[in-house]
């Protein structure tokens, strides 16, 4: 089995597809102007409109409503992302701060409040947790 995507459910694709695209430099594809991806190498990101949660079954999804998951997006040197993205004024969440398990992480939110780690291993062991 692979993890393939996460898909985030947004009532505002082309603004959330922006962010996104401005955040992590990655151009999106857009199937349908209900549902766009930005594919990375080792997985997308996929944005749809809540307008299609009735294909997978009513109010199974709620746009703008996510408290528990991150989505983390490994980067080479997170202290320069977020000197980019205090440019670009965003709402942090945590300046880089080091982990205990060796990710030099920052925490910020998209434009529903969907919470996004960028971090960089730092230390051997995440060095070599994220070489597997």
């Amino acid at each position: 089995m692979n993890l393939v995507s996460i898909r985030v459910i947004t009532h505002d694709v082309a603004r959330l597809v922006a962010f996104y695209e401005q955040v992590t430099g990655v151009s999106a594809t857009w199937w349908t102007p209900e549902f766009a991806e930005l594919a990375t190498e080792s997985g997308t990101l996929a944005l749809a409109s809540d307008r299609t949660v009735a294909l997978f079954g009513a109010d199974s999804a709620q746009s703008a409503a996510n408290r528990t998951v991150i989505t983390e997006f490994r980067v080479a040197d997170v202290d320069a992302e977020y000197q980019r993205l205090t440019s670009l004024g965003g709402e942090f969440v945590q300046q880089p701060t080091t982990m205990p398990w060796g990710n030099r992480s920052l925490l910020f939110r998209d434009p529903d409040g969907n919470l996004i780690n960028f971090f960089t291993p730092v230390t051997p062991e995440a060095v070599q947790r994220q070489e597997r």
